[in-house]
């Protein structure tokens, strides 16, 4: 997002080459027709994309504009052209960010900390299924216990239950689930079968369960299916590829499958912020600056951990389990990261 560092503090606010670039393009037109239809509906403008937020302020929105950010930082290119001016209202998850956009000359009471935007269906109103689920979890991402050993009055306090048992019976405990979760563009998606190959014992003794995740691009689903075929395996059994044509199907079935994941295995992308769910972040090699700070980010507070070689997945997995650090992860992201996000953002929005 930006070749600086947060420190020290000093002024940023002055454009940069890529936001002159995309406000000229505005100015010709783009999205004044959009604008135009949607000022009738008299509701609060939402997004997630900087530029959409630009053009409903330069085209005159008659409603408030959230801008959300879903990073763990922001380039120069998402705060206004002129700061100081803008009545867009951005909605950072961390202090940290909130500092940024300081420097970028963004008005404080514009600036609002709200958290992540979680879904929901794996939170609760109360936390109560994010507990539930880091309950399960951590259980099987520390089968010796040492993790839970150590940390039992802490396990106990979030959720009294059998959580900070010392050892877990294998009878009783269902099979370790990794999610591998490819980049939007299908970056990396060799290393979702890399897994598969070398997890491939544990996976047929059902010890380990494997979900690809292919989003809703048809052509890495297909990658999936004939590479898991040449393997000899079968979707269904041992892997399962996470898709969906549609978005909002794919979402859904995607926030489901990560109420029964234990590993989320991924590039440091917008899923970093996943961790507030109590997942712990295996992160490949990251594409660009952002996937940078969102693994610096992950790091600092304890939720990622790098990956090693996939080709050795089954030697250093197996170490990272006997020695409770998954766990560990796992629970620094449930204490560390913020989860009410999309609750925040929804009393803001609807002044409720």
């Amino acid at each position: 997002p930006t070749t600086h560092t947060l420190y020290p503090y000093r002024d940023l606010s002055e454009s940069t080459l890529q936001q002159r670039y995309f406000f000229q393009i505005i100015r010709k037109g783009l999205g004044k027709e959009l604008i135009e239809k949607l000022n009738s509906s008299g509701l609060p403008f939402v997004t997630t994309f900087f530029v959409a937020a630009h053009i409903a302020e330069y085209y005159n929105y008659q409603g408030d504009i959230y801008c959300i950010i879903c990073d763990t930082d922001a380039s120069r290119a998402w705060a206004p052209l002129k700061p100081k001016s803008s009545r867009i209202k951005f909605l950072v998850p961390s202090r940290k960010v909130y500092k940024r956009f300081l420097m970028y000359g963004v008005k404080p009471e514009n600036i609002i900390i709200t958290g992540f935007p979680l879904p929901l269906e794996n939170i609760g109103l109360h936390k109560e299924i994010i507990k539930q689920d880091l309950a399960r979890r951590v259980k099987i991402l520390d089968p010796q216990g040492n993790y839970r050993q150590h940390y039992k009055a802490l396990l106990t306090e979030i959720k009294p239950s059998s959580i900070s048992s010392a050892t877990v019976s294998s009878t009783v405990v269902p099979p370790l689930t990794i999610t591998y979760a490819v980049g939007g563009a299908g970056a990396q998606k060799e290393i979702g079968i890399t897994i598969l190959r070398q997890l491939a014992m544990d996976i047929r003794s059902k010890k380990i369960h494997l979900n690809l995740v292919a989003g809703n691009r048809p052509e890495i689903k297909e990658y999936f299916k004939q590479e898991i075929k040449s393997l000899e395996f079968k979707v269904g059994s041992g892997v399962d590829i996470i898709f969906a044509n549609n978005k909002l199907d794919y979402f859904e079935k995607f926030n489901q499958c990560l109420r029964t994941t234990d590993i989320l295995w991924t590039k440091p992308s917008e899923l970093s912020f996943y961790c507030a769910l109590g997942l712990p972040i295996i992160m490949s090699t990251p594409v660009g600056s952002q996937e940078d700070f969102n693994r610096r980010w992950l790091l600092s507070i304890g939720a990622g951990i790098d990956s090693l070689n996939p080709d050795y997945t089954a030697q250093w997995l197996s170490d990272l389990l006997i020695s409770g650090r998954l766990a560990r992860s796992a629970m620094n992201g449930f204490l560390n990261a913020e989860q009410l996000g999309t609750l925040n953002i929804e009393k803001l929005v609807t002044k409720k």
